[in-house]
């Protein structure tokens, strides 16, 4: 199964373009939960436990775990472990760097850790990312039109033929073609310009879309301009929004009423759009 055969069928079963982002901070943790023998792992656990048939993947981003050092490696490790077999896990690293350091960053992810995808920069072009697309099973999607406030300052670039933006996800296109994994493409829902003109350059590409929650994008434009000619539909991704709907012992059903609602808005807008 290709990394789009997984996450077509994982939409397709749930019902679902959502991602719920697995963020963990020490100090948002419930009282309860921090106080358990590994509290990241009782989070992400119970978080997982009771949103696993609302969502299309997870995306536990690299730096919250690291920020705990080998106890939080190890927690995450043991989570996508446990982690229902048909959900894609992404991991959002922004890996990338020359060549055999990308093979190492690509066998921590994909082998030590047992994810399915991850984030990468592609700022140092295709050789640094052949590691990351060696396999039809894997997923890669490079920074294209990031969802932060100064994402212009560089993605807006003019390099001769456009903006820099742009030419990634044009490069991105072209990438796919040629190696053997997914390429698909990170695009701010806080740029639904820019991710209606990305789209018409990489048609075929599956994108990330991050910020329709705390950030504020907009999830109309994410859902009209993020599915693929392929039927894959976008990977609509919100984090803290979900993960942190109540500080309580509640923590775990807020999480999922809070999937549920977000979920429920992208298929209305599904809907709207057949």
């Amino acid at each position: 199964m290709t990394f789009k055969d997984k996450l077509r069928e994982a939409q397709r079963r749930n019902d679902s373009w959502l991602c719920v982002g697995l963020d963990p901070v020490m100090e948002r943790l419930p009282a309860d939960v921090r106080s358990a023998p590994d509290p990241l792992l009782a989070f992400g656990r119970a978080i997982v436990k009771h949103t696993s048939d609302l969502v299309c993947a997870y995306k536990p981003n690299l730096g919250f775990w690291l920020a705990e050092g080998a106890a939080g490696l190890e927690a995450l490790k043991q989570l996508i472990e446990e982690m229902p077999g048909y959900i894609p896990v992404i991991l959002d690293g922004k890996f990338n760097d020359v060549g055999h350091t990308a093979q190492a960053y690509a066998r921590a992810a994909f082998e030590t850790l047992g994810v399915d995808g991850v984030t990468a920069n592609p700022y140092l072009g295709l050789d640094t990312l052949r590691p990351f697309l060696s396999s039809e099973d894997r997923g890669v999607f490079l920074l294209a039109r990031t969802s932060n406030p100064s994402a212009p300052d560089l993605q807006d670039l003019d390099v001769g033929s456009g903006p820099l933006y742009r030419r990634v996800s044009q490069l991105a296109d072209s990438w796919d073609e040629q190696l053997a994994g997914t390429c698909g493409l990170v695009v701010g829902a806080t740029y639904p310009e820019e991710l209606s003109i990305v789209r018409g350059d990489a048609p075929r590409l599956p994108f990330l879309i991050p910020g329709i929650g705390a950030q504020g994008g907009n999830l109309e434009q994410a859902v009209l301009h993020g599915p693929s000619m392929e039927a894959v539909g976008p990977v609509i991704n919100s984090s803290r929004g979900i993960i942190y709907a109540s500080s309580g012992q509640d923590f775990a059903e807020a999480a999922r009423e809070a999937a549920q609602a977000t979920r429920d808005r992208i298929n209305q807008h599904r809907k709207a759009l057949r």
